[in-house]
């Protein structure tokens, strides 16, 4: 991990060069003494770390892994709320990784421990944690669960399964990562007052809560309230930027009551969209769909989708909801604070012929969206002829009467 003078030349006067093209030049625009590989490792680590981890690419120093770990690390956004929700004194990372995570929450707590399979990743993130300032920490080169087996008991522990198989393809089934969660989740509460899981996005929340709900002695499911994990306080739907990018589980040691889903939508500026709910509030909630489109549409964001939290939105806002499968909502009069995009409306149209060339007239391009409608994005793009982009917004979904509508509107 010491580049001598030439290599770390090279790195600054390329740090923003086309990697692959800088691959193929790399020998003839070099000196003998340049490592090549170690130099286009940390230029597309320095790439990647500019919008993912930008206090780290401010960071001088800072040294990177090859491209599947920073493909897998947490960016800084998430990381950063990750380390909102613990605190304490004695803290262990049994995933490090390229250490991300781990260095945004060690601060948090008075002990902390780095474990890592991966002897370079271990290298990493001593050399990292040093040049970022941090308080040093153990760092452990050990099999997580071996080392959690011998371990002594901590107020937090952080897992973050790997989730690609031994081939390297991408895995989602919480009982197909490594390690299988399923299978140590009663070590690690037994080690741990409380557990933060972080796990794919692709997950059914659900399903997975059931992994975690406690078992008999006879080795049966316990269903907790509503059939939900009760070793599970907390689930976070995270979002950044409206895409969802993590499941993170806080298990409670003895936690006896219903979850809580927590559905969040971060951006780069660090401002926050938050709401909350437990899901027999969803559940049990009734309400009335609309045929009618008000002034204003709005979609909920990417958390909320995930989360499901669908009927209760109209107990949290002043909306309504046009129908039980199409997961768009409307009003009269404007609500500043909604959780998602907000549209205003110029018009709506049927999908009669006539009617949608009137709603046309004059548009040759548009942002196009389904929800629960019979054609795909791409269907009704040919078949209306439009082009993409634009400040035209037009939503293709149907009403509480199954009447399939085009809702033609801009972003408010």
């Amino acid at each position: 991990m010491i580049y001598n003078e030439a290599t770390l030349r090279f790195i600054r006067n390329h740090r923003f060069d086309d990697v692959r093209k800088l691959a193929l030049q790399a020998r003839s625009l070099a000196d003998p003494e340049v490592d090549i590989l170690a130099a286009l490792t940390q230029i597309e680590g320095l790439q990647s770390a500019e919008n993912k981890i930008p206090s780290w690419f401010q960071s001088e120093g800072v040294i990177y892994p090859p491209a599947l770990s920073m493909e897998q690390c947490s960016s800084e956004a998430t990381a950063r709320y990750k380390a909102s929700l613990l605190s304490g004194n004695s803290f262990v990372d049994l995933t490090g990784g390229f250490g991300v995570d781990f260095a945004f929450i060690a601060p948090k707590f008075i002990e902390t421990s780095y474990v890592e399979k991966q002897a370079g990743l271990c290298e990493l993130a001593a050399h990292n944690l040093k040049v970022l300032g941090l308080n040093p920490a153990k760092i452990e080169n050990t099999d997580a669960v071996e080392y959690l087996k011998k371990m002594s008991p901590v107020d937090t522990v952080f897992i973050d399964p790997a989730r690609r198989s031994d081939v390297g393809k991408k895995v989602v089934a919480i009982e197909n990562c490594e390690p299988d969660l399923s299978a140590i989740q009663d070590l690690l509460l037994e080690k741990a007052e409380s557990v933060l899981i972080k796990l794919s996005p692709m997950l059914d929340i659900s399903q997975a809560l059931l992994v975690f709900t406690p078992k008999s002695p006879e080795g049966d499911f316990k269903p907790p309230l509503g059939g939900w994990g009760s070793n599970v306080a907390e689930v976070h739907v995270v979002s950044l930027d409206n895409e969802c990018k993590e499941l993170l589980f806080l298990l409670k040691r003895n936690f006896n009551r219903e979850t809580r889903i927590i559905c969040v939508n971060l951006n780069k500026k660090g401002e926050r969209q938050e709401i909350s709910f437990c899901p027999s509030q969803e559940k049990e909630c009734h309400i009335e769909y609309t045929s009618l489109v008000g002034n204003y549409i709005y979609e909920p964001n990417a958390s909320i989708l995930k989360a499901g939290f669908f009927k209760g939105l109209t107990r949290s806002y002043p909306i309504r909801k046009f129908h039980s499968d199409s997961h768009l909502y409307t009003s009269e009069t404007l609500i500043q604070d909604f959780p998602g995009r907000t549209f205003q409306v110029e018009t709506y149209a049927s999908f009669n012929k006539k009617e949608l060339k009137e709603l046309l007239q004059g548009v040759d391009k548009a942002n196009l969206s389904i929800r629960n409608f019979p054609l795909s994005v791409a269907e009704l793009r040919k078949k209306l002829k439009l082009k993409e982009g634009g400040e035209i917004y037009l939503f293709a979904t149907t009403l509480a009467n199954a009447k399939h509508v085009i809702i033609k509107g801009r972003k408010h």
